[in-house]
C-alpha cells in the first residue's frame, strides 16, 4: 500500500503543474500595479510547476539496489495535459552513443528523496526504444493518417447501415436512414476538413488542427452511435 501510495504522490506531483484550473478571484503580480489575468488556482499551478521542476527535472533515477540507470532530462506532457513520461538520458559517456528513451512516470517511485525504477538497469534502459521529438512535419503526417482511418472507418459503417436498411422493417429503416444521415454528413465534413489543411501551405497547416480533430471527433461519435 505505502509503495502505491508513494508512485500516486509521485504522478500526482508532476501533473499538478500542467492540470486545468477553475475560475477564481484576480490576483496581483507582486511588486506590479498591473493586474493581469490569473486566477488564484493557476498561480498555485505556477508554484507546483517550480516544485515539480526541482523535484523531477535533472534528477537521477536508480534501481532497488542503488544503481543508477538513468538521469531525467525532460517531461512528456500528452494530449490530456497530464505529465505522462520522463524522458532520460541512457547509454555512452559524456554525450557520446546516448540517446533519450521515454519512461512512463507510473513505474517511478519517490523513496525518501530518491527515485526509484525496480528491475531496471543500465543495459536495460539504454536498450530501450530511442525517443525522438516529432518535427512539425511528423505531426502533420500523424495527423492527416489518422483522419483517414476515421472516414475510411465511417465509410464502412455507412456501407453496413445501407445493406441493413435493404432488409429492415419501416420502423427500422427510418432510425437506420437517420443514423446514416448524420454519419455522411460528419464523413463529408471531415473529408472537407482534411482537404483545406491538405491545401495550405505547409507553415499554415496547424491552423486547421482544431476544426479538423473537432470534425473526427464528431465523426467517431457518429460510428459509435450507428453500432449501438
Amino acid at each position: 500500500m505505502k509503495k502505491q501510495l508513494s508512485r500516486t504522490t509521485l504522478a500526482a506531483a508532476a501533473m499538478a503543474a500542467v492540470l486545468g484550473g477553475s475560475p477564481g478571484a484576480w490576483a496581483q503580480v507582486a511588486g506590479s500595479t498591473t493586474t493581469v489575468e490569473a486566477t488564484v488556482t493557476e498561480s498555485v499551478r505556477l508554484t507546483s510547476g517550480w516544485s515539480v521542476k526541482k523535484t523531477l527535472m535533472g534528477k537521477t533515477i536508480y534501481n532497488e539496489a542503488g544503481v543508477k540507470v538513468g538521469k531525467i532530462d525532460d517531461l512528456i506532457i500528452s494530449t490530456d495535459r497530464h505529465v505522462s513520461y520522463v524522458l532520460v538520458k541512457a547509454g555512452g559517456f559524456v554525450g557520446i552513443g546516448r540517446h533519450d528513451v521515454a519512461i512512463p512516470v507510473a513505474q517511478i517511485e519517490n523513496r525518501s528523496g530518491k527515485l526509484v525504477m525496480d528491475g531496471a538497469t543500465p543495459a536495460s534502459v539504454k536498450a530501450m526504444p530511442e525517443f525522438k521529438y516529432a518535427t512539425d512535419a511528423t505531426r502533420r503526417d500523424q495527423l492527416v493518417a489518422a483522419v483517414d482511418r476515421d472516414i475510411a472507418h465511417g465509410r464502412a459503417k455507412l456501407a453496413e447501415l445501407e445493406k441493413m436498411a435493404e432488409t429492415a422493417s419501416t420502423d427500422a429503416k427510418a432510425r437506420i436512414d437517420v443514423q446514416m444521415g448524420a454519419l455522411q454528413r460528419d464523413v463529408k465534413t471531415s473529408e472537407d476538413q482534411l482537404a483545406e489543411m491538405k491545401h495550405a501551405t505547409v507553415e499554415r497547416w496547424s491552423e486547421f488542427e482544431v476544426g479538423l480533430n473537432a470534425a473526427t471527433a464528431r465523426l467517431r461519435q457518429s460510428i459509435h452511435d450507428a453500432a449501438g
